[in-house]
């Protein structure tokens, strides 16, 4: 597949972190892209190993190298896969290569460095803040097409987001709770003793409470979309729960209004009718609904006794929550159509 994308001239791609969940993923949906040449994968770990060895289910062909760019010829796009802190320099990197990157870290995705470091700590390159968008392909699609730096969202201000987006708009939210659970695929491959089968199998358990790091994501994207109300402090909660892949946001809206669930119908409809991605629901989704698509299926009603609006939104955390949103990204970045590759 790879040898046929060149032979039409398609953008040369590598995948920089392809030994985690999300690296590998992003590596196997690029591998089959019609539209890109997937050229090399790299690790910081199982260097030498073919990926389809360490992942038998992706079935990609190529042996995992150390990222030497150097020694890598004409790359016009990366897919980085590091942990926060350590994407950035490959990033920057990347940049002063040519490249266009779609970042799958936290690095990039907040807009405000004193937000960032309040968070995560010191940046380790804030002079490339400036020229990151924010990858939410629904919300950000004009910016992403001529960006040099995607900040693909976290899994969780994605499910979150998009199911909030079309109330944030009209200046619905006033208050908000947000109630999220995601499969242990979302802590990664590396096991502690939150993710062990012993721990994970047969139970819920919640994580980070009162301070995870995706809540200013969620703020700071609610509060471009919401002008008039903004300074809304979102109260959010993660849970791990004994799946393998998926998530559910369920967002519970204080409203600015009384809102009728026939309002709320046409209001969503009319923001995600042209959405390729998007499916609205005629019933409370699951997660297997969504299982390894690029799809969210969201739902809205009004609850007519306490007032509020409840949201839900599901997706899988690894696909659209991660990898295939990347792939998304890449599409727009590469003036291709959003569904290549993804249906």
């Amino acid at each position: 597949m790879a040898e046929q994308a060149f032979a039409r001239g398609a953008p040369r791609v590598i995948v920089a972190g392809a030994t985690g969940f999300a690296g590998a993923l992003a590596a196997e949906l690029l591998w089959r892209h019609p539209r890109f040449e997937l050229v090399a994968i790299t690790g910081r770990s199982e260097v030498g190993t073919r990926l389809d060895h360490l992942y038998p289910r992706y079935r990609v062909p190529l042996t995992i190298e150390q990222l030497d760019l150097d020694g890598l010829d004409r790359i016009e796009a990366a897919v980085v896969a590091y942990p926060h802190a350590a994407a950035a320099p490959t990033v920057g990197a990347l940049r002063e290569k040519g490249a266009r990157v779609v970042d799958l870290s936290a690095d990039f995705r907040l807009a405000s460095l004193e937000t960032y470091e309040r968070w995560y700590g010191a940046h380790p390159r804030p002079d490339l803040l400036g020229e990151a968008v924010y990858g939410l392909t629904e919300l950000h699609r004009e910016q992403i097409a001529g960006a040099a730096i995607v900040a693909n969202p976290g899994c969780y201000p994605t499910a979150s987001v998009l199911g909030l987006a079309p109330l944030a708009r009209a200046g619905l939210i006033a208050d908000l709770v947000i109630d999220a659970k995601q499969g242990i695929s979302g802590a990664g491959r590396t096991f502690d003793e939150t993710t062990h089968l012993s721990m994970a199998g047969e139970n819920i358990l919640p994580y980070n409470v009162a301070r995870h790091r995706h809540t200013p994501e969620i703020e700071e994207q609610l509060d471009l979309l919401d002008s008039g109300h903004p300074g809304l402090a979102v109260q959010f909660q993660a849970h791990l729960v004994p799946l393998d892949q998926g998530e559910l946001a369920s967002c519970y809206v204080t409203t600015t209004r009384p809102v009728t669930t026939p309002e709320l119908q046409e209001l969503y409809a009319e923001a995600y009718a042209s959405e390729p991605f998007i499916e609205l629901a005629s019933e409370p989704p699951g997660t297997r609904e969504v299982q390894a698509t690029n799809f969210c299926r969201v739902f809205a009603v009004a609850d007519g006794h306490t007032g509020k609006v409840v949201v839900l939104s599901a997706l899988d955390n690894l696909w659209k929550g991660t990898s295939s949103q990347a792939v998304q990204n890449l599409n727009v970045m590469f003036g291709f159509a959003e569904t290549e590759g993804l249906l």
